[in-house]
């Protein structure tokens, strides 16, 4: 076994060609819901090929309800970020992971024959190749969301706490800014290398939000790295995820504009006068215009 979740087993196994794959087999349920829960996934991962989510190579029906997937060789990125044998990620593959799961929620969301709501990033669905490409995982919770809706209300409660949006919290409303909260949420897990829920069951957003307000950078960014950080990238991914885990859905950015921000273009964040710019904009956006002009001395 190599994972657990609350409704499934992750075993690693062995193709009869040699090959080695992921087998996630169903573990919570009446026969009849794990068969429901078990179609819906399959049906959605079918239906779902990017560099940035996972790869599903089959199924079986014997014995259980089994996907077999493609094996990420390095683990989840909270086997990574928090794993008991310390490693410390660099900068450059923190960015890259936020820059690759950004591409992989805007594919979701804008570039599937219907919306995917995932319902579940998080650090522990997010899987590294190699060569540390973030591949989005566990499609359990996922819902086709039809072109017609604006959202989903759903009355079960589920999803993992510290990623949870206020909305589905209060009234079980999904849609994609469910989505958005959540990568907000990992964007300060990469950048701060705290988890969204530490064990004091203290929450990394209302840790992080004091200090996105004062644009307090040295204090969010993870002290492991000492000074090895791009200051750019770092205000880039601050001011993203500042923007997905506002309280207010309406507010918060679409996933092609948060993967815009990531790459520095934040004329991006310009809006009609009645949209409100959160306060926090302008302090990062002056502190990106000190970050190029710090690089450009470099430089010369």
């Amino acid at each position: 076994m190599i994972g657990k979740g609350g409704y499934a087993e992750v075993y690693k196994g062995r193709l009869w060609n040699g090959k080695s794959v992921a087998i996630k087999r169903l573990t919570r349920g009446t026969p009849d819901e794990m068969t429901a829960d078990f179609l819906s996934e399959l049906g959605i991962m079918a239906h779902v090929k990017h560099p940035n989510t996972a790869k599903l190579i089959g199924y079986g029906v014997e014995g259980g309800m089994h996907l077999v997937l493609h094996l990420s060789s390095r683990g989840s990125l909270a086997s990574s970020l928090y794993g008991t044998v310390f490693r410390c990620l660099s900068w450059e593959v923190r960015y890259k992971v936020a820059i690759g799961t950004a591409q992989g929620l805007v594919y979701l969301h804008r570039g599937c024959q219907r919306r995917i709501i995932h319902r579940d990033i998080k650090a522990a669905n997010i899987l590294l190749t190699e060569e540390f490409e973030p591949q989005i995982c566990d499609f359990g919770l996922a819902k086709w969301l039809p072109e017609k809706w604006t959202h989903h209300t759903v009355s079960k409660f589920e999803g993992t706490f510290g990623y949870l949006a206020p909305e589905f919290l209060m009234h079980g409303i999904v849609d994609e800014k469910t989505d958005v909260f959540a990568f907000g949420v990992l964007l300060l897990e990469l950048v701060t290398g705290r988890r969204a829920l530490d064990y004091k069951e203290q929450s990394l957003v209302l840790w992080a939000k004091p200090l996105l307000k004062k644009n307090d950078i040295r204090e969010l960014v993870d002290p492991a790295l000492g000074n090895d950080y791009d200051a750019k990238q770092a205000n880039l991914m601050l001011l993203a995820a500042a923007l997905c885990i506002q309280q207010s859905a309406i507010r918060r950015p679409q996933m092609p504009q948060v993967e815009q921000v990531l790459r520095g273009k934040v004329s991006c964040l310009k809006c009609p006068k009645r949209c409100r710019v959160p306060f926090f904009t302008k302090a990062f956006r002056e502190e990106l215009l000190k970050a190029e002009e710090l690089e450009f001395q470099r430089g010369n």
